[in-house]
C-alpha cells in the first residue's frame, strides 16, 4: 500500500459485473491507486467468468470480496463494514441484468446488496451490446437510477467485441478516473456529506390579473447546476425552485413556488434544518399591491400599476441568529461588482 493510502484517500469500492469489458477493470484499480485512492473490489460470479480475482489482489492489495455467504467475512457483518467504508461506490463495468437489479432493490448478491446498504455515491459505467443499450427496459432502468441520483458515465460508440458498432461500450478507465478526480469536491472528497443544503433557483412570477404576470429573464439552469453539484458532494439538497423548464437534478428534493411569498415561505420552511443556504433564484423585487381577480381589459392608452416591495428572502436568511453558511447572487447590468457589494448583508 503507498503512502497516500495510508495517510488516507478516497475509499473506492469497485464493482466488477459479468461483461467482457471487465477486462479493462484491473487497469481502472491501478490508475485509481495511482491518484492516491484506495480500492476494494468487488466481484459478481459473473466476472469471475471473464478475470481471476487474483488479479483485482495483485493491482488493489486487498483480497477481493465474491460472496454474500464468505463465513470469515460475515461473522462480523462484513457486507454492511464494507458500505459504511465506502466513499464512493462505483460499478465498472455495469451489465445491463445488473442495472435492473439494482433498480428493482434486488438483494440478490453481495455487489448489490452493498450499494442498497450504503450511503455513498454510486458511479456507473455501462457495458452491452448496442441493441441491449438502447432497448426500452435498459433505457427506463437507466432513467429510473438518474432520477434516484445514480450518476451513470457512459458508454462510449464504437466496435464492440460482438463485432457490431454503437452506443455500449464502456468508456476507457482514464475518462473514469478523470470523472471522480476532476470534481475533487463533487466525487473524490465528498465534502458535503452529512449536511443540509437549501439553494433557490429560477424566476418568480407576481399576478396582475389571471392572465398576467410580471417576471424576469432567469432560466433556473445556475441554480439547478449548483444543486446537482451539491449532491454530487453528498449533501441532502432542498431546492426550492421558480416556475422554469429544467429537469430536477437526481437525488434532489424539489419544492415548486411561484411568487416571491411562496418562494420566502417555502426557503423558511427547510431553514431550521439547513447547514448551507445558496440563493440563487432572481426574486422579484416589487410585485403588484393588488392582482385584479378577472382579466384586465384594454381600455386606455396607458395603465397605472401600483407596486409594492417583496419579502427579501436571502436578507432574511442572513439575518437569522443560528442562520446556515449563507451565499448570495446579484444579477447586475452595470458596475457589477460595486453594486453587488452594495447588497451583501453582514
Amino acid at each position: 500500500m503507498s503512502e497516500i493510502e495510508q495517510n488516507g484517500g478516497i475509499r473506492i469500492l469497485l464493482g466488477v459485473t459479468g461483461g467482457v469489458a471487465a477486462y479493462k477493470s484491473p487497469e481502472l484499480v491501478r490508475r485509481l491507486r495511482e491518484k492516491g485512492a484506495q480500492v476494494q473490489v468487488v466481484m459478481t460470479p459473473g466476472a469471475g467468468k471473464f478475470v481471476s480475482p487474483l488479479t483485482f489482489q495483485a493491482v488493489s492489495g486487498r483480497r477481493v470480496r465474491d460472496d454474500l455467504w464468505d463465513e470469515g467475512a460475515e461473522a462480523a457483518m462484513g457486507h454492511i463494514e464494507l458500505a459504511r467504508w465506502a466513499d464512493l461506490v462505483l460499478v465498472a463495468p455495469a451489465t445491463a441484468n445488473f442495472m435492473a437489479s439494482l433498480t428493482a432493490g434486488l438483494a440478490d448478491g453481495l455487489l448489490s446488496t452493498l450499494c442498497l446498504a450504503s450511503q455513498a455515491p454510486v458511479l456507473l459505467a455501462p457495458a452491452m451490446n448496442q441493441a441491449m443499450w438502447q432497448h426500452p427496459s435498459v433505457q427506463a432502468n437507466r432513467r429510473a437510477l438518474e432520477g434516484r441520483g445514480v450518476r451513470i458515465l457512459g458508454p462510449a460508440h464504437g466496435d464492440q467485441a460482438c463485432g457490431e458498432d454503437g452506443p455500449g461500450r464502456m468508456v476507457e478507465p482514464e475518462e473514469i478516473v478523470g470523472t471522480v478526480f476532476a470534481e475533487p469536491v463533487a466525487i473524490g472528497s465528498q465534502s458535503l456529506k452529512g449536511l443540509c443544503a437549501v439553494i433557490t433557483a429560477g424566476p418568480t412570477r407576481e399576478p396582475i390579473d389571471p392572465v398576467r404576470y410580471i417576471t424576469n429573464r432567469s432560466s433556473g439552469k445556475m441554480g439547478y447546476a449548483l444543486a446537482a453539484a451539491a449532491q454530487r458532494a453528498g449533501a441532502d439538497v432542498v431546492l426550492v425552485s421558480g416556475p422554469v423548464a429544467v429537469p430536477t437534478p437526481g437525488g434532489v428534493r424539489r419544492v415548486d413556488v411561484e411568487t416571491a411569498e411562496e418562494m420566502y415561505a417555502g426557503v423558511h420552511e427547510w431553514i431550521g434544518v439547513a447547514d448551507i443556504f445558496i440563493g440563487c433564484a432572481a426574486i422579484s423585487d416589487y410585485r403588484p399591491e393588488c392582482a385584479a381577480g378577472q382579466k384586465i381589459k384594454r381600455t386606455g392608452s396607458t395603465m397605472n400599476l401600483q407596486l409594492v416591495r417583496s419579502p427579501d428572502t436571502l436578507a432574511s436568511v442572513a439575518a437569522l441568529d443560528n442562520r446556515p453558511f449563507t451565499v448570495g447572487f446579484a444579477a447586475e447590468t452595470q458596475n457589477l461588482r460595486e453594486n453587488a457589494r452594495c447588497i451583501i448583508v453582514y
